[in-house]
C-alpha cells in the first residue's frame, strides 16, 4: 500500500468536491481530489443531469463559482460549435432549449469547462486529481479523520493522510466507512416535527428512487431498436399501486397533486390537458441552435419519472443487494427505452419508435447509459444543527412569510421539497412528496458532524431530514455547501480553529462569513424574493 499526504483531501470529484478543492487550492492549500469514476462533475456529468436551478438563477442565488462554470459551459458553446447568428446574440443561450434548466448542455462539456476550471492548480501541483479511486476505508484517532484508504481500477491502494477531509462522495461513503454518526432513509414526525415525516417509526430504507438515466436522439426512417432487455416482460407488467398503469407507459404522476397525467414523447396537436412532450423536458442539443450545415440534431437526456426505481435502496443494504438493485436500475432504463423503440403509442396512432438512437458519446459510456446512477438521497450527518421542513416548507411555517433565518447562514438556495416516488422500507414504495418552499439559506451547523472534528460533507450528506434532503440537494446548492466545506477547512488551516469554534464565536462567524461573501458566496436572499414561493 502506497501512502500520500495532503492538506485537504476531497473524496468525491462531484459538484461539491470540485467546488471544495477549488476554494482550498485558491487559499494556498494542497489538495487531493479523488473520484471513482472517470469524469468529474457527478450529478451534471457522470450521472448525466442538466441543471436544476431555480428562476433568479441568470441574475442572483449562486456563488461566484459556480455563475463561472455556467458562464464556461456558454463560452465553450461559443468557442466550439457553429451557432446561428440568434443563438449567437442571445446572452442567455440554452444550448439545449431544455424546459427543466436555463442552460441544459452536454454532459462532457461540462466535464470540459471543469477541467479548464482545475487546470491552474493542477498545473501548480496545488490540486492532484486521482480518478478512478474509491474509498475503501477511513483511519480515525478518536474525533479525527487520520487518512483515507482509496483503491484505483488495478486494485492497488493508496493511504492518503491529511489535515482535512472532505465527504463529498454521492452516498456518504466516509461516513459509514469512519463511523460518523449519520441517518439514513426516513424520519418519523416524532422525530423531527415535520407535518410531512412518516406516522410512526422512522425507516432507514424509505430512500428516494435512483434513476439511471441515458442520451438518445430521434432519426425518422432509421432502425435503431436495441436487444430486448433481459428483464423486460417483468417491467413491461409492473405496476406500483400509486402509479396509473404499467410502468412501460406514458402516463405519470402529477408531484404537486398526486393525479395522473399522460404524457407524450414529442408535442402534437392532441389537446392533452398538460401540453407537454417529454423530449424537449430535458433536451441538451437543440438543432434550432446551430448551423444547418454542421448536421447537429436534437439529443435529449431521459431523465423522467418512468425510469425513476423504487424497489429497492442502494443505502444500508450489503454490497450486493446494492448492487442487484443498480443492476435492475439500469435494466428498467434500458426496458423503457425498448418500449419506446417497439410498443408505445405513437401520435399518428401506431406503435413504436424505432428510429430513436442512444448517443453515448454524450455521456461517455459504451452501452448508452450514463456512467453512474442519478443518486438523490445519501447517508445524512448527525450534525449540530439539522435543517427540517419547518425551517423552509411554507405551509409548515404559516402564518409567517419566508423561511427561517440563520444567524450562521454560509449560503442560499431555493426549490421545492421533491421526493420522488421512495423505496418505503417495511411500508412499501410510496409516492411523491412535492412541497412549497420558501427561498431558504444554508446554514453553517448543517455542515458540522456532531463529534468529529476535521470531516465535512459537500454532497447531499449534510444536516437535512428525508423531507428538506428533496431541497438541497440541487446542482448550485451543492456546489454551495462544497466551496463553504473548502473555504472552512483552509480557514482552520489559517487560524489553528476547528469547524464547531468558528461557529460557537459570534466574532468568528462573523469573520468567516465575511471572507465567504468576499469570495462571492451570497449569504442571503433579497427581500423582495424572500416571500415568493419556489415553484418549478
Amino acid at each position: 500500500m502506497r501512502e500520500d499526504r495532503c492538506d485537504v483531501l476531497v473524496v468525491g470529484g462531484g459538484l461539491g468536491g470540485v467546488a471544495a478543492a477549488l476554494a482550498a487550492a485558491r487559499r494556498g492549500y494542497g489538495v487531493v481530489l479523488t473520484e471513482a469514476t472517470d469524469w468529474i462533475g457527478g450529478q451534471l456529468t457522470t450521472q448525466g443531469v442538466p441543471p436544476d436551478e431555480h428562476p433568479w438563477i441568470e441574475e442572483f442565488g449562486c456563488t461566484r463559482g459556480y455563475r463561472a462554470l455556467r458562464d464556461g459551459i456558454r463560452a465553450y458553446y461559443r468557442r466550439n460549435y457553429p451557432l446561428t447568428a440568434a443563438a449567437a446574440a442571445d446572452p442567455r443561450f440554452n444550448p439545449g432549449n431544455g424546459r427543466v434548466s436555463r442552460i441544459c448542455h452536454e454532459p462532457r462539456v461540462a466535464v470540459a469547462v471543469l477541467e479548464e476550471m482545475l487546470a491552474p492548480y493542477r498545473a501548480a501541483r496545488r490540486i492532484r486529481l486521482l480518478t478512478r479511486h474509491e474509498p475503501v476505508a477511513v483511519g480515525r484517532d478518536g474525533d479525527r479523520i487520520t487518512s483515507v484508504s482509496l483503491r484505483d481500477a488495478a486494485g492497488e491502494v493508496v493511504e492518503i493522510a491529511a489535515a482535512y477531509t472532505v465527504d463529498a462522495t454521492e452516498l456518504g461513503d466516509l461516513l459509514e466507512l469512519g463511523a460518523v454518526e449519520h441517518v439514513t432513509g426516513a424520519e418519523s414526525a416524532a422525530e423531527t416535527g415535520e407535518p410531512h415525516a412518516l406516522d410512526g417509526e422512522a425507516e432507514p430504507l424509505d430512500q428516494q428512487a435512483v434513476s439511471w438515466c441515458f442520451a438518445l436522439e430521434h432519426r425518422p426512417g432509421e432502425e435503431h431498436v436495441i436487444d430486448r432487455p433481459r428483464d423486460y416482460a417483468f417491467w413491461r407488467d409492473h405496476q406500483a399501486d400509486f402509479w396509473p398503469g404499467p410502468q412501460l407507459n406514458w402516463a405519470e404522476i402529477n408531484p404537486w397533486d398526486l393525479t395522473e397525467h399522460r404524457r407524450a414523447l414529442f408535442e402534437d396537436s392532441s389537446g392533452r390537458p398538460d401540453g407537454f412532450g417529454l423530449w424537449d423536458f430535458r433536451r441538451i442539443l437543440a438543432r434550432a441552435n446551430f448551423a444547418e450545415s454542421a448536421g447537429l440534431g436534437d439529443v435529449t437526456l431521459v431523465n423522467w419519472a418512468h425510469i425513476d426505481y423504487w424497489l429497492g435502496p442502494v443505502v444500508g443494504v450489503q454490497p450486493e443487494e446494492r448492487e442487484r438493485h443498480l443492476e435492475s436500475a439500469r435494466q428498467l432504463s434500458r426496458s423503457f427505452l425498448y418500449w419506446m423503440q417497439t410498443e408505445a403509442p405513437t401520435a399518428d396512432g401506431g406503435a413504436g419508435y424505432p428510429g430513436l438512437r442512444l448517443r453515448p458519446d454524450v455521456l461517455g459510456t459504451s452501452d448508452g447509459l450514463a456512467k453512474a446512477p442519478y443518486v438523490r438521497e445519501s447517508r445524512r450527518i448527525q450534525a449540530e444543527f439539522t435543517v427540517t421542513e419547518n425551517h423552509v416548507g411554507a405551509r409548515a411555517r404559516e402564518p409567517l412569510v419566508g423561511a427561517e433565518v440563520f444567524a450562521d447562514t454560509v449560503g442560499i438556495g431555493s426549490y421545492r421539497i421533491d421526493l420522488h416516488p421512495s423505496t418505503g422500507g417495511k411500508r412499501g414504495p410510496r409516492t411523491f412528496v412535492d412541497i412549497e418552499t420558501w427561498p431558504f439559506q444554508i446554514p453553517l451547523g448543517a455542515l458540522l458532524p456532531v463529534r468529529v472534528d476535521n470531516l465535512l460533507p459537500a454532497a447531499k450528506n449534510i444536516g437535512t431530514t428525508h423531507l428538506t434532503n428533496g431541497c438541497y440537494r440541487l446542482h448550485p446548492i451543492e456546489w454551495n455547501i462544497g466551496e463553504v466545506a473548502g473555504t472552512l477547512a483552509a480557514h482552520c488551516l489559517d487560524t489553528g480553529l476547528i469547524p464547531r469554534q468558528i461557529r460557537a464565536r459570534a466574532d468568528r462567524l462573523t469573520e468567516f462569513q465575511r471572507l465567504l461573501a468576499a469570495d462571492g458566496v451570497e449569504l442571503a436572499w433579497p427581500q423582495e424574493v424572500r416571500g415568493l414561493k419556489q415553484y418549478y
